[in-house]
């Protein structure tokens, strides 16, 4: 005759913070005798857990495998392995809890590689991101994240090798597929490299876990993930450093652009794919509504960045240039283009790279930046004039106020002085030196 059934204790979450304590069914004859029955109340009497567990002799000595059916699909799994009674005993107790919860996942399930999920993850993303940002993602896949966990199990991969795999970018020892040798890479990888392919392998164990492969996701929260510094101080150019870089420049269009993007605050996408119908001259506005992105050696139009469309104003000196970039073109014409009348290429500036912008910054004696930081010196321009982080905010097409607050910070330093500067004179005009003690 089968013995009644005992309690046991679960020891899966007994923190403060649990509303309850896990119990879960077991036959007596199973049970150390030292661990006790808690208050019936506690206990889910209508519930048996449906599983065994049998002993097998393996290479390494007698070991314990664990059976139970699945709930969903009514086959036999099996778990092998265990080299006492006692663990394979507790695994099932916590399996039966996790069906009841509905946190369970088939172990089965788990050991499809990463290299499969990958494929699949990477082009249901082609579907949802624009081409650039796909394309960052692609390469962080094919150069990182696919080189050391392509045949890894999803069940098999620990917090710890995922913390281990980020000190090997940040180190640059982390295998790789740009070198052809060795296949491991000798320089290290920056922050922004290392985040992005952690980011890959993360969002592929997500899908994974809304799948009920994995019971959670072990690449989130890594206690190891590099602090992102800026090597290179942002440089802003004043209004006399942007007219010598423009009057540097070796055609119209190329000053005129220098321009548009030093008082516009434009990115380089949306100002060469700017169209002559984007152009507002009675009311000075520019209508950002594309940007065209160099992807991998070619042109892809699509939303500007954030999907914020926005209008832009431009100073009254900019509109006698802008006309002439204008003249003669139809509405839906490029205003920027090259002399074949397309899409300007992205000027290099690197060492040992040579472009008509490079060559524009050598002849006005300016040291080398990039035509990115030209829009950084549009919001330094427009900070120092006056204008509010509002205003500033829907010139760049930042997301949100709290963003721009965050890029800029150094340059709204000088604005809280000014603050304190004004506040001293109105108290002045007031005469509060009538109430100070001197």
């Amino acid at each position: 005759m089968t013995p009644p059934p005992v309690c046991i204790e679960q020891y899966i979450d007994l923190s403060p913070d649990s509303a309850s304590i896990s119990r879960a069914w077991l036959p007596s004859r199973q049970m150390p005798k030292r661990v006790p029955c808690p208050p019936p109340e506690l206990a889910w009497p209508s519930r048996r857990i449906m599983g065994s567990i049998t002993a097998y002799q393996a290479a390494a000595g007698r070991r314990y495998r664990v059976r139970w059916r699945d709930d969903s699909t009514h086959r036999q799994v099996e778990k092998r392995g265990f080299r006492t009674k006692r663990e394979a005993e507790i695994f099932l107790a916590r399996t039966e809890v996790a069906r009841t919860d509905g946190s369970y996942t088939d172990p089965s399930a788990a050991r499809a590689a990463v290299g499969n999920h990958g494929t699949v993850w990477m082009r249901n993303k082609r579907h949802s991101l624009k081409a650039s940002s796909y394309s960052s993602l692609e390469t962080s896949w094919r150069v990182y994240v696919r080189p050391r966990w392509e045949d890894t199990r999803i069940g098999d991969i620990r917090a710890s090798q995922v913390e281990q795999w980020i000190r090997e970018l940040s180190e640059g020892t982390a295998p790789t597929n740009r070198t052809k040798s060795s296949g491991v890479a000798g320089k290290p990888r920056s922050a922004t490299v290392v985040y992005r392919a952690l980011g890959v392998l993360a969002g592929i164990l997500d899908t994974a876990v809304r799948d009920g492969r994995i019971p959670r996701n072990v690449a989130r929260g890594a206690q190891n993930l590099p602090t992102k510094r800026s090597e290179k101080p942002r440089r802003y150019l004043t209004h006399a450093e942007v007219v010598r870089l423009a009057e540097a420049a070796s055609t119209s269009t190329y000053r005129t652009l220098i321009l548009v993007l030093a008082y516009c605050g434009l990115r380089w996408s949306e100002a060469i794919g700017m169209h002559v119908r984007d152009i507002n001259f009675d009311r000075q506005r520019i209508q950002v509504n594309r940007a065209a992105v160099e992807v991998e050696g070619r042109i892809v139009l699509g939303a500007p960045k954030n999907w914020e469309r926005r209008i832009v104003p431009f100073p009254e000196f900019l509109e006698p240039p802008l006309q002439e970039m204008c003249t003669g073109k139809g509405p839906d014409d490029l205003v920027f283009t090259d002399a074949e009348g397309n899409h300007l290429r992205r000027a290099k500036t690197s060492v040992g790279t040579t472009s008509w912008f490079a060559a524009a910054l050598e002849r006005s004696g300016i040291e080398r930046l990039t035509p990115h930081d030209l829009r950084h010196t549009a919001a330094s321009l427009a900070i120092s004039s006056g204008a509010n982080v509002k205003a500033v905010r829907r010139m760049l097409g930042h997301k949100s106020t709290a963003m721009t607050l965050d890029t800029y910070a150094d340059l709204f330093e000088d604005d809280l002085a000014d603050v304190a500067a004004r506040l001293n004179q109105g108290a002045l005009a007031a005469d509060v030196s009538r109430i100070i003690q001197v």
